[in-house]
């Protein structure tokens, strides 16, 4: 099995191409939902989920290539994920007109 052009081989070579597999259709379900969602809300939530797919990716693709780097690259996708998801949020927040102060 080759993901990316790496080839695995034995059960986890089988397994990264099946997590592989499994996270591309969640990607194309959340794309599907950022494209198509019917409110503000939904395109958020579906963008935080790419972020946390790509982030899997990610990881997926450090196990099967071996290189430690993309490791590095995946905690900071998921720092920047995190404070993405924080201003998107306070965005709805102001833009809904919730504030408490």
């Amino acid at each position: 099995m080759t993901i990316l052009g790496i080839t695995l081989v034995g059960p986890l070579g089988f397994a990264l191409a099946a997590t592989a597999l499994m996270l591309t259709v969640a990607l194309a379900m959340c794309t599907w939902r950022l494209l198509v969602g019917p409110s503000l809300s939904d395109r958020v939530v579906a963008l935080d989920a790419i972020s946390i797919l790509l982030v899997a990716f990610f990881v997926v693709f450090a196990m099967a290539s071996g290189v430690g780097a993309y490791l590095d690259v995946a905690i900071v996708m998921s720092l920047v994920a995190f404070l993405a998801t924080v201003a998107f949020a306070r965005f709805i927040e102001r833009t809904i007109g919730g504030s408490d102060d």
